[in-house]
């Protein structure tokens, strides 16, 4: 697994491209869900903006359902579970791009959530600062561009949060302020791009950083946009 740091930019290459333990490109499931999602469309960059869109709002955003079990973070779980939060739609997302022959990897950065919910904020012990925030960096017209597919359109619509939108050329990344421009997501740490999903990093990083309670799911069947705020 290749890791590019903070301030750099991977050099493109196969490892961005092949099929991986968490980014399963060559499943049918995959494939299938990422030709169906670019239909006509031709060109890398094209079909990189309906992928985008395709998981953004097919699957729907829920930090509840945070787990620290690997198969969870496996694209084609994700294409079944339907609903999940921001890392593994960033995996879902570059595994189909791979699917499709468009270079990606996996970012993570740290971010300050400024208008996260009472419930979510209570399970992660009482703090606003997300760990390890997930996006997809796709390589389009001789670039890196970052894409964070995580709040689906019906959560925005319904909590007044502006969307992240996806032109291919330009970084598609949490919004600073929300509809009313209220302070919504800030970013604060940079951990830099990996050619794979580094669970390990993650698993780790999480144990020592967040409350048990966290990690092990919330099976009480209550969605996360009967909230009161987007977190």
């Amino acid at each position: 697994m290749i890791h590019t740091p903070p301030g750099s930019k991977p050099e493109p290459g196969p490892e961005y491209l092949q099929s991986t333990r968490f980014l399963d490109s060559d499943s049918d499931a995959v494939r299938r869900f990422a030709q169906q999602a670019a239909g006509a469309e031709t060109s890398d960059t094209g079909r990189a903006v309906k992928l985008f869109y395709a998981v953004r709002d097919g699957i729907r955003y829920d930090p509840f359902a945070l787990r620290l079990e690997p198969g969870i973070y496996v694209a084609s779980h994700v294409l079944a579970a339907k609903s999940a939060y921001c890392i593994p739609k960033a995996i879902l997302l570059a595994a189909a791009a791979r699917a499709l022959g468009v270079p990606c990897a996996i970012g993570l950065s740290d971010v300050v959530n400024h208008l996260t919910t009472e419930k979510l904020k209570a399970r992660m012990g009482g703090t606003t600062y997300f760990m390890h925030h997930g996006y997809a960096v796709l390589y389009l017209e001789g670039r890196w561009v970052k894409a964070a597919p995580a709040f689906n359109i019906e959560l925005c619509t319904r909590f007044g949060v502006v969307p992240t939108e996806f032109d291919g050329r330009s970084d598609a990344i949490f919004q600073p302020y929300d509809a009313r421009q209220r302070r919504h997501m800030e970013y604060v740490k940079d951990h830099g791009v990996w050619s794979d999903f580094p669970y390990e990093k993650v698993d780790a990083d999480f144990r020592a950083f967040y409350p048990v309670e966290l990690l092990v799911g919330d099976d009480s069947g209550e969605k996360f946009e009967d909230g009161v705020r987007v977190g």
